[in-house]
């Protein structure tokens, strides 16, 4: 096992390099006739994405390649790219008289060694597969063995009834996303005796995905697109196909540390909380993913605190670590949390991938109105859904909804029954020709083509998509910092469609379980 990357400190640039000197709730502000929670929601709404701004964040998103570049091309949890990442980030919010600190917790660090697929037989070519996190590895050079087609279904290799008609041992089994969890397939073809998995996915797109639990973990597994699934099996309709299969993976126990950042004044017994991961994969330096979703939610952060207002709710902002290995550090916070601090938390917002250059503009579907996917979310998140919407909506800014699949920290806060809701503007999948007529781009190219790759760097951002999903964040902090009173009220009726795009697809950042 090779030493962990040493670690070098990045020198921090001062304070007013990106801002005048701030002192968060220095100031009293005007007087007024009297309190009016909707007025104080409206102004400083408005003051927010005034001063906030794309060009702003920028700075920070340079400070990200930096550190990424100074410590061998990422930012992923538990290396230097990222320990630079979160430093620079808390230095900011202190100067800014943020209550500032970092949350360390364990977890199991992983980078890709060696993903290769190759068809052997009938006809030799090579395809692309994606190690899934967590994967067992096979031995250097590969391992090659006859592909089999589990039979498909609703829960197409999810059970070991599925691998009762086909002799799966010692062979590689091709097994159709959907129905149960990655893991649960991996074991129930690992207990038929797989060598090991290949999960083919069911959208367009490639698949990368982790398998949640390295201790449960039997089988070399990885992902193909489905293409190359349809591929794979069409060949087996027509005879034996033989392939070769390298997927290394070094996993190391490091611990990793959350950012967590509290306005000094507000009411903590109802709290607005925002998010976004800092760390990156192994791959490269993450930029869009998600260096753009903490930048942006610095910028709005240190904005909030030049104002020198005291919210009437506490503001919470959170950058967290290993995202990328399975939610890891939203997960370790909320676990960690009392069931009255649970209760204390009013929502959550959750910024992603909020830059891509062939992006879309996507708002989580709170009350579930396209009845597609995974459900609504917690009560208040059809609300949060809303205010999103008719800020949008007051821009002549047309968006779809996107599905709470559980790719990113939202995940464990709507596990916890908190409403929660957010923006994004799509990983790897592919935008369609209507979509392209709606919001521009390319058709039949991927949302971020440099989705967990070397090339996600500075020159991977769309500027106008950070800059609206930037003036999302600073509008949803000015607003329900000042009046939560619409987040109980009624539930808004059908979404308007006037604005919006072609119709719903699943979307997320993040990697899968499922």
């Amino acid at each position: 096992m090779r030493a962990p990357v040493r670690r070098r400190a990045l020198p921090l640039v001062a304070a007013a390099a990106l801002l005048p000197p701030l002192l968060l709730g220095a100031a009293a502000p005007p007087p007024s006739a009297g309190p009016d929670p909707a007025r104080d929601a409206a102004e400083l709404s408005r003051e927010l994405v005034d001063a906030a701004s794309a060009t702003g964040a920028y700075r920070h998103l340079r400070r990200f390649q930096e550190a990424a570049d100074a410590a061998g091309g990422n930012r992923a949890a538990g290396s230097a790219g990222h320990d630079a990442s979160a430093a620079y980030v808390l230095q900011q919010l202190r100067r800014a008289g943020y209550d500032a600190r970092y949350e360390s917790f364990p977890f199991t660090y992983t980078e890709t060694l060696a993903e290769k697929l190759a068809v052997v037989t009938p006809e030799p070519r090579d395809a692309e597969v994606e190690a899934m996190t967590y994967t067992a590895s096979t031995e250097e050079g590969g391992l090659t063995a006859d592909l089999v087609r589990v039979p498909v279904d609703g829960t197409t290799g999810c059970e070991a009834a599925d691998y009762a008609k086909t002799e799966v041992t010692g062979r590689i089994a091709l097994i159709a996303r959907g129905g149960c969890s990655f893991l649960q397939k991996q074991t129930a073809a690992a207990g038929a005796g797989a060598a090991a998995v290949l999960i083919s996915n069911n959208l367009d797109g490639k698949l990368t995905g982790t398998l949640g639990d390295p201790a449960a973990v039997r089988v070399p597994t990885g992902g193909v697109s489905r293409a190359e699934g349809d591929a794979l099996a069409s060949a087996l309709d027509e005879g034996t196909v033989t392939v070769t299969l390298e997927l290394r993976e070094r996993q190391e126990e490091r611990t990793t540390r959350n950012v967590v950042a509290q306005t000094p004044g507000g009411d903590p017994a109802h709290t607005v909380m925002l998010g976004a991961h800092l760390d990156s994969v192994s791959e490269g330096p993450g930029i869009n993913d998600n260096g753009s979703g903490s930048a942006g939610l610095l910028e709005v952060a240190l904005r909030l605190a030049a104002t020198h207002r005291t919210p009437a709710n506490a503001v919470r902002f959170a950058w967290w670590s290993a995202e990328e290995n399975g939610l890891v550090g939203s997960d370790a916070y909320v676990a960690g949390l009392t069931a009255a601090q649970r209760r204390e938390i009013a929502l959550y917002l959750n910024f992603d991938m909020i830059a891509s250059p062939n992006g879309m503009q996507f708002v989580f579907d709170g009350d579930d109105s396209e009845a597609s996917g995974s459900g609504p979310g917690p009560a208040g998140s059809a609300q949060l859904e809303r205010g999103i919407t008719e800020f949008l909506d007051r821009r002549k800014t047309p968006y779809e909804s996107s599905d709470f699949t559980g790719r990113s920290d939202y995940g464990p806060f709507i596990e916890a029954g908190i409403p929660a809701g957010g923006t994004d503007t799509g990983a790897e999948g592919i935008k369609s020709a209507a979509q392209a007529g709606t919001f521009g781009g390319k058709a039949g190219v991927a949302y971020d083509p440099c989705y967990h790759a070397a090339c996600d760097t500075l020159d991977n951002i769309d500027r106008a998509a950070f800059e609206t999903n930037i003036d999302v964040i600073a509008n949803a902090v000015g607003t329900w910092s000042q009046d939560l009173r619409p987040l109980t009220g009624a539930a808004p009726a059908a979404a308007r469609t006037d604005q919006r795009g072609s119709g719903r697809l699943r979307t997320g950042h993040g990697r899968d379980t499922v």
